[in-house]
């Protein structure tokens, strides 16, 4: 199973780095089996406001989340999620919202994440993390 960072999400409707938007928008398309993490739906719902002054509404934004829901697996966030992020701070020096995307991702199965924050390595616990802008 794939995820996507918020990152990706914001890069398909920012229009200010067209090789970013067009990487973004041809990733989110090519994708089969994506799990739409919790923690990126709401983290992009927020971020998307900062696009508002290039056109593009919250509205806008939460229709596409609505849309993704029908095409990606969904995956809520568990208790047990929040005490494997805490050992993977522990362990890897982490932020706290990235620990909760892997953990989030390994728990749900997630094999390979896509994310310009590379949280600084390829590989925690058998996740494999991809820059698509590298």
């Amino acid at each position: 199973m794939n995820a996507v960072d918020t990152n990706n999400l914001i890069y398909a409707h920012d229009p200010r780095d067209p090789g970013k938007q067009l990487t973004a928008i041809s990733l989110i398309e090519s994708l089969t089996d994506v799990a739409l993490l919790w923690q990126v739906a709401c983290e992009y719902i927020s971020a998307s406001k900062k696009l508002e002054p290039l056109g593009y509404s919250w509205a806008q934004a939460w229709q596409d989340i609505q849309e993704l829901r029908l095409v990606w697996s969904a995956v809520l966030p568990s208790w047990e999620v929040a005490d494997r992020a805490q050992r993977l701070l522990d362990r890897y020096g982490i932020s706290y919202w990235d620990a909760m995307i892997v953990a989030a991702c390994l728990e749900a199965g997630v094999a390979r994440m896509y994310s310009e924050d590379s949280f600084g390595r390829d590989n925690i616990d058998g996740l494999e993390i991809i820059n698509p802008f590298a």
